[in-house]
């Protein structure tokens, strides 16, 4: 019996490097499963999909502290995201953090990035905020994946108080705590209708 617990440390071990390889290759599929979504499928889940980017090259959990992108993040909006990520766990769906706190000069660029890829700002403002208004630059909004993940928050969020807040991006998800009593308020077609970009 002896011998058996070192073979099985040994397979815990190889299992749990799977794990950390695989999760990320995972979370990239999916990423690029969803970027290249046709727009009758996108339709069909009821979101209109335009990815600005190609998928990263890495995603991070909402519980590592030690990426900026969640760091940073308010930290109510933090505690209900691990709060939905554990109890989404249960349910066999992984959040991902994609994009969260961004720094005023990276969505500069991604305006800029914007603006050349729809031709216009007016057409841009409809995906990428101005660094003055952006709820990620403020650490008030967190884009989470893969779709499956994103589906699952859609639907549950309201309980921890997170809200899909635009139709066109239906990974972007802000703290709305008064969703909890009272549900999530009307979300905007696109940013372009939200108040807080009129700033």
């Amino acid at each position: 019996m002896k011998s058996m617990k070192p073979a099985r440390r040994v397979r815990a071990r190889i299992l749990l490097a799977l794990l950390i390889v695989g999760a990320p290759i995972a979370g990239i599929a999916s990423y690029h499963s969803l970027t290249s979504m046709t727009s009758s499928a996108a339709k069909s889940l009821g979101e209109q999909f335009r990815p600005l980017r190609p998928a990263p090259t890495f995603g991070t959990t909402v519980f590592d502290d030690d990426t900026p992108s969640v760091a940073n993040l308010d930290p109510e909006l933090r505690a209900a995201l691990r709060r939905a990520a554990v109890d989404a766990a249960a349910d066999g769906i992984e959040f991902v953090v994609n994009s969260g706190w961004r720094s005023a000069p990276e969505q500069r660029q991604l305006l800029r990035e914007a603006v050349a890829k729809y031709g216009s700002a007016d057409e841009a403002a409809r995906w990428v905020a101005t660094p003055e208004t952006s709820a990620h630059v403020s650490g008030d909004a967190v884009d989470i994946g893969p779709v499956a993940s994103a589906a699952w928050l859609s639907q549950h969020g309201t309980a921890y108080g997170l809200c899909q807040i635009y139709d066109n991006e239906p990974w972007h998800f802000e703290l709305r705590p008064e969703a909890v009593q009272y549900g999530c308020p009307a979300r905007y077609a696109d940013p372009t209708e939200d108040p807080r970009m009129q700033r």
